[in-house]
């Protein structure tokens, strides 16, 4: 059970762009709980993005800010500089996850547990998997693959998300139908995405009706992804 309830919700944000300001204003003023996955070494960092023609600010939080911005919420590892960790060397694996996880700890105020794989396609595999789980201090890793299930998941070095925002129609249809679900065993409710992505087509307001849609129900936990996948009560 996640603190005595049946459902949980959690949401996962890469990247620590300067869009987060805004997306943590929402998950505030509905209660929500996040974890953002953060590059250390790009903290700071201006950049932009051509994305459907547009241009689109990927600027990154400076590092001063991070344990203000980011308080009441989880911060979690993104690696140091965003590789595809499939294509490196072992050693290079256990630094750019490690060194990262120890950088943000610094910044946050506590220790670092969670992790995010950075980039799009086949962006981890079990052998990245089982290097992060032997050799550094992460204790869960969460994919870009969509599973669209509630099921709570056995390999949480490999683990995939319910939905992507992106998908804004079906995870609209997914919430109808987790807040319906009365159910008998514990099940989870895991949304990911990059806050600058609102910015794309201007989708803050639609995002913003879906957490007040799924917010402050009684039967339902919201915690970051640490307190949903470990702080379970029997």
């Amino acid at each position: 059970m996640f603190n005595g309830k049946m459902k949980a919700i959690t949401f996962s944000y890469d990247d620590g762009v300067t869009q987060d300001k805004r997306l943590i204003e929402i998950f505030n003023k509905y209660n929500l709980k996040a974890t953002f996955n953060i590059n250390s070494l790009l903290l700071g960092k201006r950049n932009s993005l051509i994305i459907e023609g547009k241009e689109i600010n990927h600027t990154k939080n400076a590092p001063g800010e991070v344990e203000e911005i980011y308080r009441g919420h989880e911060i979690a590892v993104h690696t140091l500089t965003h590789p595809n960790l499939t294509t490196l060397k072992d050693e290079e694996i256990i630094k750019q996850v490690e060194e990262d996880r120890l950088n943000l700890s610094k910044y946050a105020g506590y220790t670092v547990h969670g992790m995010a794989y950075p980039c799009g396609g086949e962006n981890n595999n079990d052998h990245v998997a089982e290097i992060i789980k032997n050799n550094t201090g992460v204790k869960y890793a969460r994919t870009i693959t969509s599973s669209y299930s509630f099921d709570p998941q056995k390999n949480l070095f490999r683990l995939d998300p319910t939905v992507y925002h992106m998908e804004m129609e079906k995870m609209f249809e997914l919430a109808e139908k987790f807040l319906s679900l009365k159910p008998d065993s514990p099940m989870l409710f895991y949304i990911w995405g990059h806050s600058y992505e609102f910015d794309i087509n201007q989708t803050w307001d639609r995002f913003e009706e879906f957490c007040k849609l799924i917010s402050n129900k009684d039967d339902i936990f919201y915690g970051t992804n640490m307190q949903v996948l470990f702080n379970r009560r029997a």
